[in-house]
């Protein structure tokens, strides 16, 4: 089946489309691109949390529309997919609370492309009981086998395994979520390989408090979100830098956070003996981070593949998802998310009937 998988991620790098054709045996992305939020969207997805409940559900109408504009672009010239796999963006992730929402309306997009659309993958293991996240995994398992682990460096840091017969997954810690904000202290959207970091010292006391965060001593499944990230984890950053950060304070702070993220990787990946690692997100291009994962873990093979997949795997996936969707097939492990039982999920818009 042909499906364009779209992703919107916690680091609001932009949005990845990926035009592929697959099923639960294998897959080949057939066009990719990500197209950047403006400025203006940028900033209404960062700080929407803390809208008004009218605000919040216009964004969701106004986002929907924004997704099946930019993929009617994308798909100029291109051969129209069978549907669309949306993850939308997500504002509010606590499953604690049995909430999680990512907005970016289906029928919005419906409207748009004319195609099927489904989107709101992770409310119904959120309902079982689940995290409603990773969701990634079942792609891991079935198109990736081959690794010991994945591991993806996006907004946040994720992996998945197999173990004890099962394949589990759960959110490391933050990346590029907490990368990419020191890096604007900078003047900088991102730290390009991690330069900046590479020229800071790393801070003993702020490593101490990172790694000492309740977080890390949970038991799996669990996932973070970006409520976790600014109520527990920033305030210790922005603590460090202080209120007007010096480019020092910023660059040391960087590579203190790199060293945390690399810290709590190889945590996972001692304790469960992993041996070969396929590293995928945008973090994947930070060599620096790499450098110091490789320090850490080094009796582990570390795979970077080719630039398609570690820019849009989350992209093939959720496409994947939508197939295994749309064929009535499960797409969300109960292993990985801690749900009552495996589930089927995404909500399915309609097609429109252009007279």
């Amino acid at each position: 089946m042909k499906i364009l998988g779209l992703m919107s991620g916690t680091s609001l790098d932009g949005i990845d489309l990926a035009l592929c054709d697959i099923d639960e045996h294998g897959y080949k992305i057939l066009a990719a691109e990500t197209m950047p939020y403006s400025g203006e969207w940028r900033q209404r997805l960062s700080t929407l949390e803390n809208a008004s409940a009218y605000e919040y559900a216009l964004a969701n109408v106004e986002l929907g529309h924004l997704f099946g504009q930019k993929i009617n672009a994308f798909l100029q010239g291109k051969e129209c997919p069978e549907a669309i796999a949306s993850h939308g963006h997500t504002i509010f992730h606590q499953p604690q609370r049995g909430l999680t929402t990512q907005i970016g309306d289906g029928d919005a997009i419906a409207a748009e492309t004319g195609l099927p659309v489904v989107s709101n993958f992770r409310t119904l293991d959120v309902a079982l009981g689940g995290q409603g996240a990773p969701l990634v995994p079942i792609g891991d398992e079935l198109l990736f086998g081959e690794y010991d682990a994945c591991l993806n460096l996006g907004g946040i840091a994720n992996i998945s395994y197999r173990t004890d017969g099962a394949r589990v997954a759960y959110d490391v810690s933050p990346c590029n979520i907490a990368l990419n904000r020191l890096a604007a202290m900078l003047g900088y959207p991102y730290d390009d390989q991690g330069a900046n970091a590479r020229n800071g010292e790393v801070h003993t006391c702020l490593l101490h408090n990172l790694d000492a965060l309740d977080y890390y001593t949970l038991p799996g499944p669990k996932s973070l979100g970006k409520e976790w990230f600014l109520s527990q984890f920033w305030p210790l950053v922005k603590e460090f830098t202080g209120f007007v950060p010096s480019l020092s304070k910023a660059r040391d702070a960087l590579a203190t956070v790199t060293s945390h993220i690399a810290i709590q990787i190889a945590r996972v990946v001692e304790c469960q003996q992993i041996k070969s690692l396929l590293v995928t997100g945008g973090g994947a291009w930070n060599t620096y981070l790499l450098e110091i994962i490789g320090k850490y873990c080094p009796d582990v093979e570390i795979t970077v593949p080719d630039a398609l997949i570690v820019n849009y795997k989350e992209a093939l996936i959720f496409a994947l998802l939508g197939y295994l969707r749309l064929t009535g097939k499960v797409n969300t492990l109960a292993s990985v998310t801690g749900a009552k039982f495996d589930s089927v999920g995404g909500s399915l818009s309609g097609i429109v009937l252009r007279g």
